[in-house]
Protein backbone atom coordinates (compact mmCIF):
# COMPACT_ATOMS: atom_id res chain seq x y z
CA UNK A 1 0.00 0.00 0.00
CA UNK A 2 1.51 3.38 -0.89
CA UNK A 3 2.74 5.13 2.35
CA UNK A 4 1.47 8.52 1.45
CA UNK A 5 -2.35 7.04 1.48
CA UNK A 6 -1.74 5.88 5.55
CA UNK A 7 0.62 8.28 6.92
CA UNK A 8 -0.54 12.30 8.05
CA UNK A 9 1.01 15.02 6.95
CA UNK A 10 3.07 17.19 9.65
CA UNK A 11 1.36 20.12 8.22
CA UNK A 12 -1.80 18.96 9.42
CA UNK A 13 -0.54 17.66 13.03
CA UNK A 14 1.01 21.04 13.22
CA UNK A 15 -2.01 22.88 11.94
CA UNK A 16 -4.51 21.64 14.90
CA UNK A 17 -5.28 23.65 17.35
CA UNK A 18 -3.54 23.05 20.88
CA UNK A 19 -7.27 23.80 22.12
CA UNK A 20 -9.00 21.39 20.42
CA UNK A 21 -7.64 18.19 22.85
CA UNK A 22 -8.45 19.75 26.03
CA UNK A 23 -12.23 21.21 24.45
CA UNK A 24 -12.78 17.36 23.59
CA UNK A 25 -11.55 15.62 26.83
CA UNK A 26 -13.49 19.00 28.64
CA UNK A 27 -16.60 18.21 27.19
CA UNK A 28 -16.28 14.66 27.70
CA UNK A 29 -15.84 15.13 31.96
CA UNK A 30 -18.30 17.74 31.98
CA UNK A 31 -20.68 15.13 31.08
CA UNK A 32 -19.37 13.04 34.04
CA UNK A 33 -19.73 15.72 36.70
CA UNK A 34 -23.38 16.20 35.26
CA UNK A 35 -24.33 13.08 35.65
CA UNK A 36 -22.60 12.67 39.30
CA UNK A 37 -24.42 15.89 40.49
CA UNK A 38 -27.83 15.74 39.02
CA UNK A 39 -29.37 13.35 41.26
CA UNK A 40 -27.21 15.14 44.69
CA UNK A 41 -29.52 18.18 42.84
CA UNK A 42 -32.63 16.34 42.14
CA UNK A 43 -32.82 13.86 44.79
CA UNK A 44 -36.45 13.09 44.87
CA UNK A 45 -37.85 9.23 43.38
CA UNK A 46 -39.58 10.54 40.57
CA UNK A 47 -36.12 12.47 39.48
CA UNK A 48 -34.15 9.29 39.98
CA UNK A 49 -36.24 7.17 37.85
CA UNK A 50 -36.44 9.82 35.23
CA UNK A 51 -33.16 10.47 34.88
CA UNK A 52 -32.48 5.93 34.79
CA UNK A 53 -35.01 6.15 31.71
CA UNK A 54 -32.97 8.96 29.92
CA UNK A 55 -30.06 7.07 30.81
CA UNK A 56 -31.05 3.80 29.31
CA UNK A 57 -32.26 5.62 26.16
CA UNK A 58 -29.69 7.30 25.58
CA UNK A 59 -27.19 4.33 25.43
CA UNK A 60 -30.51 2.84 23.32
CA UNK A 61 -30.55 5.45 20.64
CA UNK A 62 -26.72 5.56 20.20
CA UNK A 63 -26.90 1.66 19.56
CA UNK A 64 -29.31 2.23 16.94
CA UNK A 65 -27.30 5.23 15.10
CA UNK A 66 -24.73 3.32 14.75
CA UNK A 67 -27.07 1.77 12.08
CA UNK A 68 -28.95 4.83 10.60
CA UNK A 69 -26.80 7.50 10.98
CA UNK A 70 -23.20 5.67 10.46
CA UNK A 71 -23.99 2.83 8.06
CA UNK A 72 -27.30 4.09 6.58
CA UNK A 73 -29.91 1.03 7.81
CA UNK A 74 -33.14 1.98 8.71
CA UNK A 75 -35.05 -0.92 10.97
CA UNK A 76 -37.87 -1.01 12.17
CA UNK A 77 -36.96 -3.69 14.64
CA UNK A 78 -34.29 -2.93 16.73
CA UNK A 79 -36.58 -3.20 19.84
CA UNK A 80 -35.58 -7.15 19.22
CA UNK A 81 -31.77 -6.20 20.23
CA UNK A 82 -32.92 -4.63 23.13
CA UNK A 83 -35.58 -6.99 24.44
CA UNK A 84 -33.50 -9.58 24.08
CA UNK A 85 -30.79 -8.45 25.78
CA UNK A 86 -33.27 -7.85 29.18
CA UNK A 87 -34.56 -10.98 28.79
CA UNK A 88 -30.97 -12.72 28.91
CA UNK A 89 -30.29 -10.05 31.44
CA UNK A 90 -32.96 -11.14 34.00
CA UNK A 91 -32.42 -14.71 32.96
CA UNK A 92 -28.87 -14.46 34.02
CA UNK A 93 -29.56 -12.89 37.18
CA UNK A 94 -32.18 -15.87 38.25
CA UNK A 95 -29.76 -18.24 37.21
CA UNK A 96 -26.71 -16.30 39.48
CA UNK A 97 -29.05 -17.12 42.45
CA UNK A 98 -30.32 -20.27 41.83
CA UNK A 99 -26.52 -21.68 41.13
CA UNK A 100 -25.10 -19.41 44.09
CA UNK A 101 -22.28 -17.68 41.01
CA UNK A 102 -20.42 -15.30 42.26
CA UNK A 103 -21.48 -12.70 39.60
CA UNK A 104 -22.57 -8.91 41.04
CA UNK A 105 -24.88 -7.18 39.19
CA UNK A 106 -22.35 -4.31 37.70
CA UNK A 107 -21.88 -7.21 34.86
CA UNK A 108 -25.01 -7.91 34.36
CA UNK A 109 -25.71 -5.68 31.34
CA UNK A 110 -22.84 -7.31 29.48
CA UNK A 111 -24.81 -10.51 29.63
CA UNK A 112 -27.61 -8.46 27.91
CA UNK A 113 -25.39 -7.24 25.33
CA UNK A 114 -23.93 -11.10 24.49
CA UNK A 115 -27.95 -11.94 24.62
CA UNK A 116 -28.22 -8.93 21.59
CA UNK A 117 -24.77 -9.82 19.85
CA UNK A 118 -26.28 -13.27 19.39
CA UNK A 119 -29.02 -12.68 18.11
CA UNK A 120 -27.53 -10.25 15.78
CA UNK A 121 -24.89 -12.88 14.63
CA UNK A 122 -27.43 -14.93 13.75
CA UNK A 123 -29.72 -13.33 11.45
CA UNK A 124 -27.27 -10.28 10.40
CA UNK A 125 -25.50 -12.32 7.86
CA UNK A 126 -28.71 -12.33 5.93
CA UNK A 127 -30.77 -9.11 6.64
CA UNK A 128 -27.45 -7.18 6.00
CA UNK A 129 -27.58 -8.47 2.19
CA UNK A 130 -29.43 -5.95 1.31
CA UNK A 131 -29.57 -2.22 2.73
CA UNK A 132 -32.34 0.61 1.68
CA UNK A 133 -36.30 -1.27 1.75
CA UNK A 134 -35.53 -4.32 2.03
CA UNK A 135 -33.28 -4.44 4.72
CA UNK A 136 -36.36 -2.07 6.93
CA UNK A 137 -38.71 -4.95 5.76
CA UNK A 138 -36.81 -7.90 6.73
CA UNK A 139 -36.21 -5.75 10.16
CA UNK A 140 -40.25 -5.29 10.72
CA UNK A 141 -41.17 -8.76 9.86
CA UNK A 142 -38.37 -10.24 12.18
CA UNK A 143 -39.94 -7.81 14.57
CA UNK A 144 -43.24 -8.88 14.30
CA UNK A 145 -41.87 -12.76 14.45
CA UNK A 146 -39.97 -12.18 17.41
CA UNK A 147 -42.59 -10.47 19.41
CA UNK A 148 -45.32 -13.00 18.64
CA UNK A 149 -43.10 -15.86 19.79
CA UNK A 150 -42.50 -14.09 23.15
CA UNK A 151 -45.98 -14.77 23.67
CA UNK A 152 -45.66 -18.76 22.98
CA UNK A 153 -42.24 -19.69 24.02
CA UNK A 154 -42.98 -19.23 27.88
CA UNK A 155 -39.89 -21.39 28.86
CA UNK A 156 -37.98 -18.44 27.40
CA UNK A 157 -39.91 -15.28 27.69
CA UNK A 158 -42.46 -16.00 30.56
CA UNK A 159 -45.84 -15.39 28.19
CA UNK A 160 -47.95 -12.29 28.92
CA UNK A 161 -46.53 -11.85 32.94
CA UNK A 162 -42.67 -12.07 31.28
CA UNK A 163 -39.60 -12.94 33.46
CA UNK A 164 -39.31 -11.45 36.91
CA UNK A 165 -36.37 -10.71 38.59
CA UNK A 166 -34.37 -9.63 42.10
CA UNK A 167 -31.35 -7.47 41.55
CA UNK A 168 -30.63 -7.22 45.59
CA UNK A 169 -30.27 -11.14 45.28
CA UNK A 170 -27.23 -11.02 43.66
CA UNK A 171 -23.69 -10.52 45.40
CA UNK A 172 -22.93 -7.46 46.85
CA UNK A 173 -20.07 -5.38 45.52
CA UNK A 174 -18.40 -2.63 47.58
CA UNK A 175 -21.08 -3.24 50.18
CA UNK A 176 -23.76 -1.81 47.55
CA UNK A 177 -27.36 -3.83 47.08
CA UNK A 178 -28.73 -1.94 44.36
CA UNK A 179 -31.83 -1.90 45.87
CA UNK A 180 -32.19 2.14 46.46
CA UNK A 181 -32.50 3.79 43.12
CA UNK A 182 -30.06 5.97 43.85
CA UNK A 183 -27.58 3.31 43.26
CA UNK A 184 -29.27 1.83 40.54
CA UNK A 185 -28.85 5.35 38.73
CA UNK A 186 -25.11 5.12 39.16
CA UNK A 187 -25.05 1.99 37.83
CA UNK A 188 -27.21 3.00 34.53
CA UNK A 189 -24.79 6.17 34.20
CA UNK A 190 -21.41 4.42 34.60
CA UNK A 191 -22.76 2.08 31.79
CA UNK A 192 -24.04 4.85 30.06
CA UNK A 193 -20.44 6.43 29.68
CA UNK A 194 -18.86 3.21 29.02
CA UNK A 195 -21.33 2.39 26.33
CA UNK A 196 -21.00 6.12 24.73
CA UNK A 197 -17.32 6.43 25.25
CA UNK A 198 -16.85 2.67 23.31
CA UNK A 199 -19.34 3.92 20.47
CA UNK A 200 -17.93 7.33 19.76
CA UNK A 201 -14.55 5.46 19.90
CA UNK A 202 -16.07 2.79 17.26
CA UNK A 203 -16.76 6.27 14.69
CA UNK A 204 -13.55 7.17 15.02
CA UNK A 205 -11.80 4.18 13.74
CA UNK A 206 -11.35 2.75 10.21
CA UNK A 207 -14.53 0.42 10.99
CA UNK A 208 -16.59 3.48 11.34
CA UNK A 209 -15.25 5.71 8.26
CA UNK A 210 -15.57 3.01 6.60
CA UNK A 211 -19.19 2.40 7.12
CA UNK A 212 -20.17 6.07 6.83
CA UNK A 213 -18.47 5.05 2.70
CA UNK A 214 -20.71 2.38 2.67
CA UNK A 215 -23.58 4.55 3.58
CA UNK A 216 -22.87 7.58 1.08
CA UNK A 217 -21.78 5.29 -1.81
CA UNK A 218 -21.32 1.23 -1.60
CA UNK A 219 -20.40 0.76 -5.04
CA UNK A 220 -17.10 2.85 -4.69
CA UNK A 221 -16.78 0.89 -1.45
CA UNK A 222 -16.71 -1.91 -3.32
CA UNK A 223 -14.75 -0.70 -6.55
CA UNK A 224 -11.29 0.00 -3.69
CA UNK A 225 -11.73 -3.90 -1.86
CA UNK A 226 -14.26 -3.47 0.80
CA UNK A 227 -17.22 -5.62 0.84
CA UNK A 228 -20.19 -3.71 1.99
CA UNK A 229 -22.41 -6.93 3.01
CA UNK A 230 -19.49 -7.68 5.41
CA UNK A 231 -19.30 -3.79 6.78
CA UNK A 232 -22.81 -3.84 7.08
CA UNK A 233 -22.76 -7.24 9.09
CA UNK A 234 -20.23 -5.93 11.28
CA UNK A 235 -21.93 -3.05 11.99
CA UNK A 236 -25.43 -4.41 12.91
CA UNK A 237 -23.77 -6.88 15.36
CA UNK A 238 -22.23 -3.89 17.33
CA UNK A 239 -25.45 -1.89 17.20
CA UNK A 240 -27.44 -5.34 18.49
CA UNK A 241 -24.57 -5.62 21.39
CA UNK A 242 -25.00 -1.78 22.55
CA UNK A 243 -28.89 -2.02 22.26
CA UNK A 244 -28.91 -5.29 24.40
CA UNK A 245 -27.11 -3.40 26.59
CA UNK A 246 -29.57 -1.13 27.12
CA UNK A 247 -32.20 -3.55 27.78
CA UNK A 248 -30.35 -5.02 30.85
CA UNK A 249 -30.01 -1.83 32.16
CA UNK A 250 -33.88 -1.98 31.74
CA UNK A 251 -34.59 -5.23 33.03
CA UNK A 252 -32.23 -4.61 35.81
CA UNK A 253 -34.07 -0.98 36.37
CA UNK A 254 -37.91 -2.43 36.51
CA UNK A 255 -36.45 -6.30 37.33
CA UNK A 256 -38.95 -7.65 34.90
CA UNK A 257 -38.54 -8.21 30.76
CA UNK A 258 -41.47 -8.72 28.73
CA UNK A 259 -42.76 -8.57 25.09
CA UNK A 260 -43.31 -4.41 25.89
CA UNK A 261 -39.56 -4.95 25.34
CA UNK A 262 -39.88 -6.35 21.76
CA UNK A 263 -42.89 -4.67 20.71
CA UNK A 264 -43.22 -1.99 17.72
CA UNK A 265 -43.82 1.04 20.09
CA UNK A 266 -40.21 0.50 21.75
CA UNK A 267 -38.51 0.51 17.93
CA UNK A 268 -40.42 3.74 17.06
CA UNK A 269 -39.29 5.18 19.93
CA UNK A 270 -35.93 4.89 19.22
CA UNK A 271 -36.47 5.61 16.17
CA UNK A 272 -38.17 9.12 17.22
CA UNK A 273 -35.50 9.56 19.36
CA UNK A 274 -32.70 9.15 16.81
CA UNK A 275 -33.78 10.90 14.50
CA UNK A 276 -35.61 14.00 16.06
CA UNK A 277 -31.83 14.67 17.90
CA UNK A 278 -30.37 14.12 14.32
CA UNK A 279 -28.54 11.42 13.06
CA UNK A 280 -25.38 13.51 11.45
CA UNK A 281 -23.83 14.29 14.81
CA UNK A 282 -23.11 11.82 17.72
CA UNK A 283 -24.45 14.16 20.45
CA UNK A 284 -27.91 14.01 18.16
CA UNK A 285 -29.60 10.63 19.21
CA UNK A 286 -28.58 12.07 23.33
CA UNK A 287 -30.57 15.11 22.70
CA UNK A 288 -33.27 13.12 21.05
CA UNK A 289 -33.55 10.51 23.77
CA UNK A 290 -33.34 12.87 26.44
CA UNK A 291 -36.38 15.00 24.90
CA UNK A 292 -38.79 11.85 23.65
CA UNK A 293 -38.25 10.19 27.22
CA UNK A 294 -39.05 13.46 28.82
CA UNK A 295 -42.04 13.89 26.87
CA UNK A 296 -42.85 10.44 27.11
CA UNK A 297 -43.04 10.88 30.89
CA UNK A 298 -45.01 14.20 31.02
CA UNK A 299 -47.57 13.73 28.09
CA UNK A 300 -48.80 9.94 29.61
CA UNK A 301 -49.79 11.67 32.60
CA UNK A 302 -51.48 14.64 30.86
CA UNK A 303 -53.13 12.95 27.92
CA UNK A 304 -54.26 9.83 26.40
CA UNK A 305 -53.23 10.99 22.90
CA UNK A 306 -49.69 11.53 23.17
CA UNK A 307 -48.11 9.06 20.57
CA UNK A 308 -50.83 11.96 18.09
CA UNK A 309 -47.76 14.65 19.55
CA UNK A 310 -45.10 12.22 18.88
CA UNK A 311 -46.01 11.79 15.40
CA UNK A 312 -46.49 15.85 14.60
CA UNK A 313 -43.21 16.40 16.34
CA UNK A 314 -41.25 14.15 14.40
CA UNK A 315 -43.15 15.16 11.10
CA UNK A 316 -41.97 18.85 12.06
CA UNK A 317 -38.91 17.44 12.47
CA UNK A 318 -38.82 15.60 9.26
CA UNK A 319 -40.39 19.18 6.90
CA UNK A 320 -38.28 21.66 8.98
CA UNK A 321 -35.36 20.45 10.36
CA UNK A 322 -33.93 17.14 8.26
CA UNK A 323 -30.86 17.11 10.71
CA UNK A 324 -32.53 17.19 13.41
CA UNK A 325 -32.30 19.59 16.91
CA UNK A 326 -28.73 18.54 16.56
CA UNK A 327 -28.91 20.04 13.15
CA UNK A 328 -30.66 23.53 14.18
CA UNK A 329 -27.99 23.61 17.18
CA UNK A 330 -24.42 23.35 14.99
CA UNK A 331 -26.27 25.76 12.10
CA UNK A 332 -25.46 28.45 14.96
CA UNK A 333 -21.50 27.55 15.46
CA UNK A 334 -20.66 29.56 12.57
CA UNK A 335 -22.80 32.26 13.38
CA UNK A 336 -21.51 32.57 17.46
CA UNK A 337 -17.59 32.07 15.62
CA UNK A 338 -18.20 34.99 13.94
CA UNK A 339 -19.85 36.96 16.40
CA UNK A 340 -23.21 37.55 14.33
CA UNK A 341 -25.49 35.41 16.10
CA UNK A 342 -27.07 38.62 18.25
CA UNK A 343 -28.05 40.22 15.33
CA UNK A 344 -30.84 37.09 14.86
CA UNK A 345 -32.02 36.55 17.91
CA UNK A 346 -34.18 39.36 18.36
CA UNK A 347 -36.12 37.74 15.49
CA UNK A 348 -36.14 34.74 16.51
CA UNK A 349 -37.92 36.29 19.95
CA UNK A 350 -40.52 38.01 18.10
CA UNK A 351 -41.44 34.38 15.96
CA UNK A 352 -41.63 32.74 18.60
CA UNK A 353 -44.41 34.37 19.75
CA UNK A 354 -46.85 33.42 17.17
CA UNK A 355 -45.39 30.17 17.04
CA UNK A 356 -45.99 29.46 20.71
CA UNK A 357 -49.66 30.60 19.95
CA UNK A 358 -49.97 28.52 16.71
CA UNK A 359 -49.00 25.46 19.08
CA UNK A 360 -51.32 26.41 21.81
CA UNK A 361 -54.08 26.10 19.09
CA UNK A 362 -53.09 22.68 18.25
CA UNK A 363 -53.20 21.18 21.88
CA UNK A 364 -56.28 22.94 21.61
CA UNK A 365 -58.11 21.41 18.88
CA UNK A 366 -56.70 17.60 19.30
CA UNK A 367 -57.66 17.82 23.26
CA UNK A 368 -61.18 18.83 22.41
CA UNK A 369 -61.25 16.69 19.69
CA UNK A 370 -60.33 13.69 21.82
CA UNK A 371 -62.28 14.72 24.74
CA UNK A 372 -65.15 15.13 23.28
CA UNK A 373 -65.35 11.80 21.23
CA UNK A 374 -63.97 10.15 24.30
CA UNK A 375 -66.97 11.13 27.05
CA UNK A 376 -64.49 12.84 28.74
CA UNK A 377 -65.37 16.50 30.28
CA UNK A 378 -62.39 17.52 31.95
CA UNK A 379 -61.15 20.66 31.48
CA UNK A 380 -58.21 21.35 29.41
CA UNK A 381 -55.70 23.08 31.73
CA UNK A 382 -52.97 24.86 29.07
CA UNK A 383 -50.52 27.23 30.43
CA UNK A 384 -52.91 27.62 33.94
CA UNK A 385 -56.48 28.74 31.41
CA UNK A 386 -58.97 26.16 32.05
CA UNK A 387 -60.69 25.16 29.04
CA UNK A 388 -63.93 23.24 28.42
CA UNK A 389 -63.53 21.15 25.71
CA UNK A 390 -67.48 21.33 24.89
CA UNK A 391 -67.67 25.14 25.16
CA UNK A 392 -67.93 27.16 21.68
CA UNK A 393 -65.33 29.51 23.24
CA UNK A 394 -62.85 27.09 23.78
CA UNK A 395 -63.30 25.73 19.32
CA UNK A 396 -63.31 29.83 18.43
CA UNK A 397 -60.19 30.37 20.60
CA UNK A 398 -58.46 27.56 19.25
CA UNK A 399 -59.41 28.00 15.68
CA UNK A 400 -58.31 31.90 16.45
CA UNK A 401 -54.41 31.04 17.50
CA UNK A 402 -54.58 28.37 14.96
CA UNK A 403 -55.19 30.80 11.71
CA UNK A 404 -53.80 33.46 13.47
CA UNK A 405 -50.71 31.92 14.69
CA UNK A 406 -50.30 30.27 11.56
CA UNK A 407 -50.21 33.44 9.08
CA UNK A 408 -48.55 35.54 11.61
CA UNK A 409 -45.54 32.92 12.52
CA UNK A 410 -44.98 32.42 8.48
CA UNK A 411 -44.33 36.29 8.36
CA UNK A 412 -42.34 36.89 11.49
CA UNK A 413 -40.21 33.56 10.21
CA UNK A 414 -39.59 35.18 6.60
CA UNK A 415 -37.98 38.17 8.75
CA UNK A 416 -36.01 35.39 10.59
CA UNK A 417 -34.77 33.92 7.56
CA UNK A 418 -33.81 37.65 6.08
CA UNK A 419 -32.02 38.32 9.47
CA UNK A 420 -30.24 34.50 9.05
CA UNK A 421 -29.10 35.96 5.30
CA UNK A 422 -27.51 38.83 7.12
CA UNK A 423 -25.31 37.25 9.22
CA UNK A 424 -24.48 34.46 7.65
CA UNK A 425 -23.30 36.83 4.56
CA UNK A 426 -20.92 38.56 7.44
CA UNK A 427 -19.87 35.45 8.80
CA UNK A 428 -19.02 33.81 5.49
CA UNK A 429 -16.99 37.58 4.80
CA UNK A 430 -14.91 36.82 8.18
CA UNK A 431 -14.25 32.79 7.05
CA UNK A 432 -16.51 31.37 9.11
CA UNK A 433 -18.31 29.95 6.81
CA UNK A 434 -17.95 27.32 3.66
Amino acid sequence: MNAKTTSTPTSTIAGKPAGDGLRFYGIWLAGIAVLIVLPLIFSSGGSLTSFSLIGIAIVFALSYNILLGQTGLLSFGHAVHYGLGGFAACHMMNAAVSHGWPIPLPFIPLFGGLGGLVFAIIIGWLMTKRAGTVFSMISLGIAELVASSSLILRSVFGGESGISTDRTALPKIFGLSFGPQLQVYYLIAFWLVISAVAMYALTRTPLGRISNAVRDNPERVQFIGYDPHVVRYIAFCFAGFFAGVAGGLAAINFEIANAAYLGAIQSGLVLFSTFIGGVAYFFGPILGAILVTYLQLGLTSVTGVWQLYFGIIFIGIVMLSPGGIAGLVMMHRPLVRAGTLPTVIPSYLIAAVPTLALACGVILTIESISRTHSGQGNPINLFGVAFSPASPLTWASAAVLLIGGFFVARLSWRRVAEAWDRAATVARDRGYLA
